[in-house]
């Protein structure tokens, strides 16, 4: 029996099936948010890492280094991670308050979905056919 059940979770019947609510998609134009300072930070030290350890493959042990190592760093060390990353921030807030007002503003200035260069062939199909 108890395999049975096992089965049924995996074909997404019984007990919690269908209950789940439904993830709302996710807008390609919304900016992504902004690393923190540690990423910043290891954006930097995985290029070090993988310089120092070229037989290293495992992704683990650079994220485990890096950890250590960041631990390890004072604030004035993590400094320049920081102002990067609060750097970062600012970009990021506003380009999200561009991002809002687009979407309160209506999104599509355009009076379809077609680029404007599709646009303008029409056109210029047009004003070929009344030349005619």
């Amino acid at each position: 029996m108890f395999v049975f059940g096992f089965v049924d979770r995996l074909k997404g019947k019984g007990a919690g099936a269908g209950k789940r609510a439904k993830k709302a998609a996710k807008d390609p134009n919304k900016p992504k948010r902004p690393a923190s300072a540690f990423f910043v930070f290891m954006e930097e030290f995985r290029k070090q890492y993988k310089e120092a350890n070229p037989d290293n493959r495992s992704v683990s042990a650079v994220g485990k280094a890096g950890g250590e190592k960041w631990k390890s760093m004072t604030d004035a060390e993590k400094g320049p991670y920081v102002q990067k990353a609060e750097k970062r921030k600012s970009e990021y807030n506003k380009k999200m308050q561009a991002y809002n007002l687009k979407l309160a503003g209506g999104g599509n200035d355009d009076e379809s979905d077609k680029s404007k260069s599709e646009v303008n062939d029409e056109d210029e199909e047009d004003e070929d056919e009344d030349e005619d």
